[in-house]
Parts: structure tokens; C-alpha cells; sequence
């Protein structure tokens, strides 16, 4: 392993952090002939890549084109230009719709990292210039086996998501676990899942065969170390040096001990914004303005590091963008030592048999819709002064299912939900409310109100079921609505929902080239910062999924190239070779 200490006093570029952003960086700068490091604080590879669902969003990819999905160039910009409004003039987006599927071209011809198409999922908003699909790509599923050694080191899927530690990749994977118990294929396709993933645990200990975030994390893994990228772990970063005004390097502690590491070309911030910075937390987030009441379901270790060693060197964090955070609905998981997991709920609220509602009873919102919106309309109706939380409440028939939340559908059994408190069950919706503390004739008015359009395959209060994504997250064997229908049949089940956030926009400001911005607006020479460490792209709106990574690995390869002194595509050609930048 790429481990010991006498090869790294010394590096062309330093990573700071090991997500799909920092990894991408390190293979292209490793690519073109640099020698890369990669310091993680953590034990393990991936921080919250690995436990994403593996999504980039890149209009006019390679995939797509392969497909026969070409695209008029304009189209995706019309469609940011309907979602961001006046930060449409960002150079940045420019340069990301330019590079993107440069980017993706990249990394199929030149490493382990292989892609699948998306191509049947919708952005999220029905604005001008939204596609039905081509725009998305994840990471093919990987065999862990490859990693020789180091899979020990890799993350492992977010353990309360996963199925007894085996990630299950959304598309046709998923639909086969929900239908396996009306479905003779299904179940095929399920039992093999489960019975690879079981012999997996017996003989190595985890499973081995990765999906989703862990499979993109494993193949940028793969990728680093063919091309001898240094990979540290459990090696924080303290702080960051300069010489002659540049970046220089940084210091870093291992086993308690500080090392110094010269940086000759720069340090690269990747360490996965703050979304448990409460100080940062409590200065950006309305909902939360002591620092609590927020629950992100983004490793607990991202702590704004990469934020504070930026602006430790001059750099600032924006401020301004419409959202600090990626907000998702989160509940709060007992575990046996006292603590609770975040179970982010971004599948389950769009099929047919669900609603949401607030203490009042009352829908706030079409349920259908991105986690983001989701919570986005729950801090909307949430008096101020009132901590916002929501129940997602299901009938019996949807819960066996489709599950809810952490709860697992047929053939799991509910009582180990319902004994430690994660579910609330009522006879009626009446008592359910009781039970939660709801306004019963509230929610019973809602129920019977929803139920009777339902019914018909109709929602005139949000619309849920009418947009093209609100009809792929639902269920498409379901008419008339995929994502209708009333909740009659009792006992009936609900969790608390709170807000929380996948990972946070705000970061620090940057140019095109991912170089981190003074307070003048001058790049700080020596200094680069991607993925959730460099501020959004997209000023804080959510136009689609996948709109973190496909930036994240797109500037990430942006930067690597800089840093290489290679030539970057788009706008950024007619501003100097990436020589006179560095």
C-alpha cells in the first residue's frame, strides 16, 4: 500500500479529502504525469460519495449521444437559465456544461471508472428546457475483489439504507426488491442479490459486490492507485503553508504526529463542506439558529474543515446563495448505543399509498416532488420560532410494500420498528394522529379528502403524479396515477420527519478553474477547492439530480488539468493557458 512515510514529504499536488471529488482530481493530475497525495481524516476512503447514490448530472454526455439522445446545446442552458434566474452568468456553468462530457469521455478511455445512462430519468422541474432524460450517469456496479487490499478501506454504503450492509442500486435493481414478492423474476433476481452478498460476508467480511456511490468511490480507488496516487488515511490536515504568497503545502497529523508535505503545484480543498459545522450551521441556516434541529445524513466527520483551512489562506465562503444546504427529509433511527441514525427518505414518498403532513394534519406539499423541494416547502408553513417537523403516514398495503423509511417492507417484520419507537401505529387515522401528536380531525379531514381524489388518480391541491418525475419516482404498474393512491386500508403508520440536508452548497468562492477566490476576487495562487468545498455552481437551487457530483468530478478534472498545465475546454480558452494561471 501507498502508505509509507518516507514517499511523501514531497508531491506535486496534495488532496484534501477522498470523495469523487478529490479522487477525480488526484487521477487526472496523476493522469498527466504529476505526482498526487490524497489526505483523509477518516479511517476510510470515500467520505460521502461513497454513500451517495453514485448520480452525476451531465447534459449531453457520452452515454446519451451513444443512445441517440443528441441534444441541442442550448437546451440545458435554457433550462438553468429557468431554474437560476440571474445566476445564470456564472462562468462556472459554462464551463461545467462544456467540460462534462469531456469529462466523462475522460475517465471511460483512460480508467477503471465505467458509467450507465440514466436515460429515462426526468430533471426534476417541468421549466423551459427540461429533459425527460439523457442527462444523468452513475457509476456500473464493481467487484470489490479488484481492490486487492484496500476494499478494507473503502466505506462501506450508509448501514441504515442498506440491507443488512448490501447498497441496492436504484432502476431496475430496486423495482425487482419491490415487486420480489408479486414477481417469480423479481424474486429471482432478489434471492441471487442476497445470496452473493451473504457467501461475500462469510468469505471477506463485507459484501463485494458495489453499487451506487460505493462502486464510483471503488473505481476512482482503483483508478488513484494504478496511476501510484498516495493514498493516506486517518491524516487530517491542520493546516495549510505558504511561501512567496502561493500555497505551498500543508501540514498534516498521522498517529499524533505532525508532518509537513511541500505541495509544489498546489493543495486541492475536497473535504466535503460542513454539514456538521454547527457554528456554520447556526450562521446559515435559518431552520436551525442554535446550530441544532438540523439532522444530515452526510458523515458526521464533515465538519468544514476544507471551508476553514480556505479561508485560513485568504479565501471566502459564500454567503449569498439562495440555499446553504441540499435539504432532505431525514428520520432519526434508534440504535442500541443511545444514538441515532439519519435515514434520509428520498424513494418511498412518491409511491402510490403515502402522504405528508404537518402537526395540523394538513399537506404542505406534492410528496412527489425532490427531497430538496420537500423540505424546502416544510420550512416555507413552519411558523418562525417553531422547529419544523412533518410525518410521512402510510396505510398498511403501502408500508408491506414499498416499506417506510427504515422500516423494510414484506417480508420484514414490523415489530422491531414499532417496539423501538422508530414507527407509530393507529387503528384509524384518528388514533394515529393522537398517537403522534397531530390534530386528529385534521388529519382525518385530510385522509378523507385525499383518499376521494385519489381514487380518481387525481391531486388538484399539488398535482402530485402530473410531472415526469413525479411519475418515475412513483410506481409505473400503478394507474391510474403511479403516484396515487387513498390510504384505506388500516392499521396505518407514520414517521417523524425532520429536516436535514444530503450535504451543503455553500462553499468557498471560487473562478472556473476551481482556484479559490480572495475577498478581492483574485485567485489565490496554490489553492483549488471542488465538490461541496467550492460554493455551488448553481447558487443554491436544485434543478436536478446528481447536481453535486457531476460538478464535483467535473471540476475536479477541471482543476487536475490546471494544475497539470494542460488546456482546459470552453470559455476558458480565450483567458490564457492553464501554464499562466498556475
Amino acid at each position: 500500500m501507498h502508505v509509507t512515510r518516507d514517499m511523501i514529504d514531497e508531491c506535486d499536488v496534495l488532496i484534501v479529502g477522498s470523495g469523487a471529488a478529490g479522487l477525480s482530481t488526484a487521477v487526472t493530475a496523476a493522469f498527466h504525469g504529476l505526482k498526487v497525495v490524497v489526505a483523509e481524516k477518516e479511517p476510510l476512503i470515500g467520505g460521502t460519495s461513497a454513500w451517495s447514490g453514485g448520480w452525476l448530472w451531465i447534459p449531453r454526455n457520452p452515454l446519451a449521444r451513444r443512445a441517440g439522445i443528441v441534444e441541442d446545446p442550448e437546451s440545458p442552458r435554457e433550462y438553468l437559465a429557468s431554474e437560476l434566474k440571474n445566476r445564470i452568468g456564472d462562468e462556472r456553468i459554462e464551463t461545467f456544461l462544456e467540460n462534462g462530457p469531456e469529462m466523462v469521455d475522460f475517465f471511460e478511455r483512460n480508467t477503471a471508472v465505467e458509467f450507465i445512462a440514466g436515460n429515462a430519468i426526468p430533471d426534476f422541474h417541468a421549466t423551459p428546457g427540461h429533459a425527460r432524460g439523457g442527462r444523468s450517469v452513475s457509476a456500473a456496479p464493481y467487484d470489490g475483489r479488484k481492490l486487492g487490499p484496500w476494499m478494507e478501506k473503502l466505506k462501506p454504503p450508509l448501514d441504515v439504507v442498506s440491507l443488512a450492509g448490501m447498497g441496492i442500486a436504484g432502476g431496475a435493481d430496486m423495482a425487482h426488491f419491490f415487486k420480489a414478492t408479486r414477481s417469480l423474476p423479481s424474486a429471482f433476481h432478489v434471492a441471487s442479490r442476497l445470496a452473493r452478498h451473504f457467501r461475500d460476508r462469510l468469505v471477506h467480511g463485507r459484501g463485494m459486490h458495489l453499487v451506487n456511490g460505493n462502486a464510483l468511490v471503488a473505481r476512482l480507488l482503483r483508478s488513484a492507485l494504478d496511476l501510484d496516487v498516495t493514498i493516506l488515511v486517518s491524516a487530517p490536515v491542520v493546516r495549510l503553508e505558504e511561501r512567496n504568497g502561493a500555497v505551498s503545502g500543508a501540514i498534516l497529523r498521522q498517529d499524533g504526529i505532525e508532518r509537513r508535505i511541500t505541495a509544489r503545484r498546489g493543495v486541492v480543498l475536497a473535504a466535503g463542506g460542513f454539514p456538521h459545522d454547527r457554528r456554520r450551521i447556526a450562521a446559515m441556516f435559518d431552520h436551525a439558529p442554535d446550530g441544532s434541529g438540523h439532522y444530515s445524513a452526510a458523515p458526521e466527520t464533515n465538519s468544514g474543515d476544507g471551508l476553514a483551512l480556505g479561508e485560513a489562506a485568504g479565501g471566502t465562503v459564500a454567503d449569498d446563495l439562495v440555499n446553504a444546504g441540499a435539504w432532505a427529509p431525514v428520520s432519526l433511527v434508534p440504535r442500541k448505543d443511545g444514538t441515532a441514525g439519519r435515514f434520509p427518505h428520498l424513494v418511498e414518498r412518491a409511491k402510490p399509498g403515502f402522504i405528508a403532513v404537518d402537526s395540523r394534519g394538513r399537506r404542505f406539499v406534492n410528496e412527489a416532488d425532490s427531497y430538496h423541494d420537500f423540505i424546502s416547502a416544510l420550512l416555507e408553513v413552519t411558523p418562525a420560532g417553531t422547529p419544523p417537523v412533518a410525518w410521512l403516514i402510510c396505510d398498511r398495503r403501502a408500508q408491506r410494500r414499498y416499506g417506510l423509511g427504515w422500516s423494510k417492507p414484506f417480508p420484514f417484520p414490523l415489530g422491531p420498528y414499532l417496539r423501538n419507537g422508530y414507527l407509530t401505529e393507529g387503528r384509524t387515522p384518528a388514533e394515529l394522529a393522537r398517537k403522534c401528536g397531530i390534530d386528529p380531525d385534521g388529519l382525518s379531514a385530510t385522509v378523507e379528502k385525499f383518499n376521494r381524489d385519489a381514487a380518481k388518480g387525481e391531486d388538484p391541491e399539488f398535482g402530485r403524479g402530473r410531472s415526469p418525475y413525479n411519475r418515475v419516482q412513483g410506481d409505473g404498474e400503478h394507474k391510474p396515477n403511479a403516484s396515487l393512491a387513498p390510504l384505506e386500508n388500516g392499521p396505518f403508520y407514520a414517521v417523524r420527519i425532520l429536516p436535514g440536508s444530503l450535504g451543503t452548497f455553500a462553499g468557498l468562492r471560487t473562478d472556473a478553474r476551481a482556484r479559490v477566490l480572495s475577498a478581492k476576487g483574485e485567485p489565490i495562487s496554490g489553492l483549488f477547492a471542488v465538490g461541496n468545498d467550492m460554493s455551488s455552481i448553481f447558487g443554491g437551487n436544485y434543478p436536478s439530480g446528481g447536481i453535486t457530483l457531476g460538478p464535483a468530478m467535473t471540476f475536479g478534472y477541471i482543476a487536475g488539468r490546471t494544475l497539470a498545465g494542460q488546456p482546459v475546454s470552453g470559455p476558458l480558452q480565450q483567458k490564457g493557458t492553464a501554464d499562466e494561471t498556475l
